[in-house]
């Protein structure tokens, strides 16, 4: 029996550290250590595992986020969910002083047709968020001044309250971001890309990751090497049709034994936290 194994990314190197699963310093099998984090420039590889190259406006919703803390710039997805508010994952604002948010393009920090600067005092992390044990991977950013919609630039609907306690499962979701394509990936670009990923059961999830999955998780199978990976966090999952998609999950964590090892990837379940949400963006 062991402790499970986190592997945070810095600029400096990688760190293990380890977490009791159940408080009592054992668990039931041998499961996969975790992996999260921002990927650090120094490391950027930009990439999704198994993906497609987007279109110039396919993905309008998606942003970029340059976030610069004491370690250095790191590198983040996330969601336009409102003309002022981007949703990400809390891990890729805990420690980050400020973030240059990239609006409207595929190449994230080049080209891009809106780019806003925004200080820590704009970031709104969920008070549960914890980072032994990855709960409430969630938050928001306020913008400075409006995002300028366009045709590569949408807001990304949020759940219904009806959609709010679907499951998914069965559904097939589109992940997207600029993380890592394969587990070998050296090569450095920032081309936007997308993958469509099969969404699991919580039982399906629990057997590779156990208790770090909770109802506020949603899973998507790691088979055919399709996945999230480096540099994907903070980014969405989503469902629906071009023009009424919806977005139900924010890129959490994976399995850091590798992005092609079938293992699922694991996204914070955006209905689980729909009154937060809406608590600051209406």
């Amino acid at each position: 029996m062991r402790s499970l194994a986190v592997v945070v990314l810095t600029a400096v190197g990688v760190f293990l550290f380890t977490s009791d699963v159940d408080g009592t310093g054992a668990i039931s099998k041998d499961i996969p250590p975790i992996e999260f984090g921002k990927i650090f420039l120094k490391n950027y590889q930009s990439r999704i595992v198994g993906g497609r190259v987007a279109r110039s406006g396919q993905l309008p919703y998606q942003v970029g986020i340059l976030l610069e803390g004491k370690s250095g710039m790191s590198w983040c997805g996330g969601a336009l969910v409102a003309k002022r508010w981007i949703l990400t994952a809390a891990h890729c604002l805990d420690g980050t002083q400020s973030v240059t948010i990239y609006l409207g393009s595929i190449h994230a920090k080049d080209k891009a047709a809106q780019a806003i600067i925004v200080n820590k005092s704009n970031f709104r992390i969920h008070s549960g968020w914890n980072t032994k044990t990855l709960a409430n991977d969630i938050g928001l950013i306020k913008l400075t001044e409006d995002a300028r919609l366009s045709s590569n630039i949408k807001i990304i609907n949020l759940p219904s309250e009806s959609e709010a306690s679907k499951n998914f499962v069965g559904y097939t979701g589109i992940a997207s971001g600029w993380g890592r394509s394969s587990d070998n990936s050296n090569s450095v670009t920032e081309v936007l890309r997308y993958t469509e990923l099969r969404i699991i059961t919580e039982a399906e999830c629990k057997w590779s990751f156990h208790s770090y999955i909770r109802k506020s998780n949603i899973c998507t199978s790691g088979s055919d090497k399709k996945s999230t990976c480096n540099g994907d966090s903070g980014g969405p999952l989503v469902y629906g049709e071009a023009d009424n998609r919806v977005i139900i999950g924010v890129t959490s964590f994976g399995s850091a034994d590798g992005c092609q090892k079938g293992y699922p990837a694991v996204f914070t379940r955006v209905g689980h936290y729909l009154h937060w949400i809406k608590k600051y963006i209406n």
